[in-house]
């Protein structure tokens, strides 16, 4: 098993009494991330597969006498794929509340559901953690910086989800399985969906606007849909972990653009599979955006990993002025280009520059990108 950063991160939180809550796509790895845990107390844990339909039936509205029944003297329990099971929320908070010295430790592989069941329940009673496809840092420890390296090409086409990883030359039935289930099924099965055809042009059409901005007014006319639903479909990929926005920057310098998105995938081959687009990349016209989308995904991954509370941004003017992404820490500004070739130069703008206290401006590219992404 490739060792998750979250491993540590989880395990210090263990017996403080709070409940950790796992969540993250499917197939990051999450229930075997928690299994590594539970192997750490062989006779003290138990694990509960709430896709099981008589582990769903015992939780759901069980009394706080049925939870110590089934817990029995268990120090440490874990619920997979919690979301599944009705008034999840009020089962843990008695958990938490009622049956004390026991560590709760619960999965999802959404926010849809499970964050609005155990958002009032479990305020103040919780830690909240998200598990990524493999990361950067993860993939280096387990096989080397220059293995990693190597393999730059592929995490850029097929992504970092486990299987593929794992499985090399297997990469394109993975992904394309992945998407059919994970995108194609789970997804448009959601009552929220009531147009799937319209939910599977969106995800093409922002596939092919990765690194520029997207204007929900012109995806709408693309798709034939309103841009009230575009939002829509927008915000529910987000909350299942398939894309996440990232804002224009703007403090009123005049002509800054205000309200403007990009949108990335969480994964490349995620991205890939849904345009079915696997070329290598000396074939590819879209190398920008996939290394725009590998950069900014990972240094997301590394910056929650590392726990830094960082906030991210594209800035932009109305005269075209632009930087690909600017993050601030603790109150520090950093702004960053990215250039897949090393030879391409950044001319900063002075706008930009002259307006702002800056920490550093970084040309991030193959040769040194392993600097803007190592933890």
């Amino acid at each position: 098993m490739i060792k998750r950063e979250l491993y540590h991160i989880i395990y210090e939180k263990l017996f403080k009494g709070k409940a950790i809550i796992l969540t993250g796509p499917r197939q990051t790895g999450k229930t075997t991330l928690v299994k590594a845990i539970l192997k750490e107390f062989p006779d003290e844990s138990l694990f509960l597969n709430a896709d099981e339909p008589d582990v769903r039936a015992q939780l759901e509205e069980a009394s706080s006498t049925t939870l110590r029944n089934i817990i029995g003297d268990r120090k440490i329990i874990a619920i997979d794929e919690a979301q599944r099971i009705s008034n999840i929320g009020i089962t843990l908070k008695l958990i938490t509340d009622e049956i004390k010295n026991v560590q709760l430790i619960v999965t999802g592989s959404s926010s849809l559901g499970l964050a609005d069941k155990i958002h009032e329940p479990l305020t103040g009673r919780k830690f909240e953690y998200h598990l990524h496809p493999l990361s950067y840092s993860e993939l280096v420890k387990n096989t080397g910086y220059l293995e990693e390296r190597r393999q730059l090409e592929s995490r850029l086409i097929y992504g970092s989800y486990p299987d593929v990883v794992n499985n090399p030359s297997e990469e394109r039935e993975i992904l394309t399985n992945l998407t059919d289930t994970f995108l194609y099924s789970d997804i448009l099965s959601l009552d929220e969906v009531r147009k799937p055809e319209m939910l599977t042009d969106l995800l093409e059409a922002l596939a092919l606007q990765v690194g520029s901005q997207v204007r929900y007014s012109e995806v709408g006319d693309l798709i034939g849909a309103s841009q009230k639903t575009v939002k829509k479909y927008i915000e529910l990929l987000e909350k299942v972990f398939v894309i996440f926005r990232l804002r224009a920057f703007n403090r009123n310098v005049r002509n800054e653009i205000k309200r403007s998105r990009k949108i990335y995938f969480y994964d490349n081959g995620i991205r890939n599979a849904i345009l079915r687009n696997y070329n290598p990349l000396h074939l590819r016209t879209d190398i920008g955006a996939l290394w725009e989308n590998y950069l900014i995904s990972e240094r997301k991954k590394r910056n929650a990993y590392m726990r830094y509370y960082a906030k991210s941004w594209f800035w932009r003017t109305r005269q075209q002025q632009e930087i690909d992404y600017i993050e601030e820490i603790d109150g520090v500004l950093s702004a960053f280009e990215f250039k897949w070739s090393p030879k391409r130069k950044t001319s900063w703008s002075k706008t930009f520059t002259g307006n702002y206290t800056v920490q550093g401006l970084t040309t991030v590219h193959r040769d040194n990108y392993s600097d803007f992404l190592q933890i």
